[in-house]
């Protein structure tokens, strides 16, 4: 099953993968983990800074 959300607690609990996408574009595809802890690609990294700065 599919859930997309904006709910970024709701997504690292319930996930086990995350599809980070920007544009219509998947930019990454993860676990959880690696996701919210070490993200690959730069945009992920900016998001995950700015969740990080809030």
């Amino acid at each position: 099953m599919m859930c997309v959300t904006h709910e970024m607690n709701f997504a690292r609990e319930v996930a086990d993968t995350i599809w980070f996408m920007d544009a219509g574009q998947i930019l990454e595809k993860s676990s959880p983990e690696a996701f919210f802890q070490q993200p690959d690609h730069p945009r992920a990294q900016r998001f995950i800074s700015d969740l990080r700065s809030h």
